[in-house]
């Protein structure tokens, strides 16, 4: 079945898809490993986890399914507005490729247009596109700057992503309180003055 949303103010149409195949596939799968890892797949409380974790995984991953250069390029419009522009406090949550555990955060991202101007609501989805997906967290802030730039063809682009990934918390070292932060920048965003302006305009988000 094709769950199918679209957005009221542009022609782009988010397919969210969770064909009955697939499902059963992974749902084969999730049951097989709960008999691995030492648990009875046949108890009262788990007889349905392996079809809702087979739902889970593809909403999950559903980035797999979006194209965030359509994304930008559906709500593109001229203007000679040629200052910077800051989207920041993005919420997103991912998993971490090598683990399969979420990390989560916000991302800042910034741009100054060069006669063309998105939707604001665009650049959220862009970071969400990209999250909702195996991830790293320095090649999903690459990703979200080098989609704006080839998108929109900006005079710059500016990506923070700051992020704590539970691998490093329930596993691992297990430092709990731990953030790591990326950045990524391109064009006027390599000047330092430009690129101080907007540290200054996310507060320092540094931790």
């Amino acid at each position: 079945m094709d769950l199918k949303s679209t957005d009221s103010d542009s022609k782009y149409a988010r397919i969210d898809r969770f064909d009955d195949k697939t499902i059963k596939e992974l749902e084969y799968h999730y049951k097989e490993i709960l008999k691995l890892i030492g648990e009875n797949p046949e108890r009262e409380g788990l007889l349905k986890t392996p079809f809702r974790v087979a739902k889970s995984m593809l909403f999950l991953t559903q980035g797999y399914e979006m194209n965030p250069c359509e994304m930008l390029q559906s709500a593109v419009f001229t203007d000679e507005y040629r200052e910077m522009i800051v989207v920041k406090d993005i919420v997103f949550y991912s998993m971490c490729e090598h683990h399969m555990i979420p990390f989560f955060g916000k991302a800042h991202v910034a741009y100054i247009p060069n006669g063309k101007l998105t939707g604001l609501s665009k650049i959220a989805r862009v970071v969400n596109a990209y999250a909702r997906r195996l991830q790293i967290q320095e090649r999903m802030t690459t990703q979200i700057k080098d989609c704006i730039q080839n998108a929109l063809d900006p005079l710059g682009v500016a990506v923070v992503v700051e992020a704590q990934h539970l691998c490093m918390q329930m596993r691992g070292v297990e430092s709990p309180n731990s953030v790591t932060t990326t950045s990524d920048f391109t064009g006027a965003f390599k000047n330092n003055v430009t690129r101080n302006e907007f540290l200054n305009l996310i507060g320092h988000k540094f931790h």
